[in-house]
Order: structure tokens, then sequence, then C-alpha cells
């Protein structure tokens, strides 16, 4: 007799309400970051300024890029972004990294109550009078490194170094200790290495933060060669301190090519971080 041959149908996959509706949720939410760059992209290439939506320019140019490009005043404060980023997500590494590794060692005396008196300036701060004070004596009003400074340290970040340094296991520590390696040949040589990922990802966070910031600028620099880029751009976008231009283009076509240069360099750097910055951001959320 002939076998009968058994033909087995894939179980049809059920479509759950929740995944739908969690579908349709971060849909709407992508939709609602990527339309607003999309428009300062689009309209950053149309020589007509227009206030309505278009998915292409109608007459497309690149006069606006080159009027922010051939504009000598937007140098300086540009280069000012430069070094004040790179200075601050420099420094605020080194600080986080070390003060993290300092908090992370369990055998530290009075390290509750460091630790509890980092996170209660998170909480509460001494106002912007004081601050304005020490500043002042430090010599950094009127000075771009105020910047530098200022964001120096950020105990958020410093926190997340700790966590993530608490979840390196023990038995690396204890092997470099009797393999005789000191506590910061133990940071250099094991930490670190094993660190690059959240390296990333809080350098990212100091970067976008130091060159962001534009109330420290507004409120501690008067000095016109001392701003950065983002207050210059503030300028130019709301107070008409537009530069002159040789081009055909209007000036809502020469905001947003301003706008698209300000988050040029970060768009550009995202990706070669990106590995590292999709592994970093859950730093410290899980313990094993």
């Amino acid at each position: 007799m002939a076998r009968e041959k058994i033909v087995v149908k894939p179980k049809k996959k059920k479509i759950h309400v929740f995944d739908v509706v969690n579908y349709l949720v971060f849909v709407i939410i992508a939709l609602i970051i990527i339309v607003p760059i999309w428009k300062v992209i689009v309209d950053s290439f149309n020589a007509v300024g227009v206030y309505q939506f278009q998915l292409w320019p109608n007459r497309p140019t690149l006069d606006g890029y080159k009027t922010i490009i051939e504009t000598q005043k937007l140098y300086q404060p540009f280069l000012n972004s430069v070094y004040t980023t790179v200075a601050g997500a420099l420094l605020g590494l080194v600080l986080s990294t070390l003060g993290g590794y300092v908090l992370a060692q369990k055998d530290l005396p009075g390290r509750n109550l460091l630790a509890a008196f980092l996170l209660f300036t998170m909480i509460f701060s001494g106002g912007m009078i004081p601050e304005y004070l020490v500043m002042k004596q430090l010599h950094l009003v009127n000075n771009m490194w105020i910047l530098v400074v200022k964001h120096g340290i950020n105990v958020y970040n410093l926190v997340l170094m700790k966590n993530f340094f608490e979840g390196i296991p023990e038995s690396l520590y204890e092997a470099a200790k009797i393999d005789g390696c000191s506590p910061m040949g133990i940071f250099i040589r094991i930490v670190l290495p094993l660190s690059k990922a959240a390296l990333a990802s809080i350098g990212l966070m100091f970067a976008v933060t130091v060159w962001n910031d534009y109330s420290t600028v507004k409120i501690y620099i008067t000095d016109p060669d001392q701003v950065n880029f983002q207050y210059k751009l503030r300028n130019m976008i709301m107070d008409g301190d537009t530069p002159t231009t040789a081009y055909a283009v209007s000036q809502t076509t020469l905001f947003n090519a301003g706008i698209v240069c300000a988050i040029l360099p970060f768009m550009i750097a995202y990706p070669f971080l990106q590995k590292y910055f999709v592994k970093g951001v859950n730093i410290g959320a899980v313990k094993e």
C-alpha cells in the first residue's frame, strides 16, 4: 500500500491588536520627527521661500549654502564651536570615567556619602547668580571656554559610567591585581578597552550638549569673537542679522541652510558611532 503523504500546513500568525497599535504609534512618532527635518532640508535647497510643506524644492539651488560658506563672520563662531565641543567632550569623558571608576570601587571609604552628594546636585543647584559669581571669579565670563568648564562634569553621565564599570566581571579586576597591575593600570588596560560603547555614547552626549548650548553664551558672553555658532545662527534668524549675499536667495532659504549646517557635523559623525551608540544606550540597565 502506498503511504499517504501528510502535509502539515503552517500555522497562520495571529495579528494582535497591541502589535498594530504599537506599529502605528511608532510610525506616527517617526513622522513627527522626520517631517520637520525634511521640510528644513527641502527649504534649504528651494530658491523660493515657502511656508507650506513640500516634498521637493520648486527651484533647486545651492545658493543658500554658498552664502553660509562664503560669509566670513560665521567662520570664527563655527571654529569656536568646534574647539569647545572637542575640548568639552574630552574633558567630560575624562572626569566621568575617572569619577565613575572611583565610585565603582566597593571598598572606597565614604563611597555612599560621596555618591549621595553628587546625586544631590542633580536635584538642587545654587542658582544663576551664585553660578555667575563663581564663573566670574574663575575669569570665565566673556570667555568661550566657559562652555568646556561648565559641561565638563555631568553627574548623570558619571552615574552611567559607574553602573557600566560595576557590570564588568569582578574576576577581571582580581586577575589584574594578581598580575601586579595597579588601580590606574587596571583602569587603562582593562576597563577602558571594555568601555568603547559607553565612551562613544557618553562622548556623543557631551559633544551634542556643548555644540547646542545657546543659553550659556547668551548669559555669559558679549564679545562677538567668543560666541559659538549656535548663538550666531540664532541672531541671524531671529534678530535679522543676516549676511549680505550676492545670490538670488530668499531669507527663508538662507535660514534653513544655516540650520542644516548646524546639525550637519553630527549627521556625519553619527553613522561612524552608531554601532557603539546602539550598544551603549542601555548602559548600566542590566547587570549580570
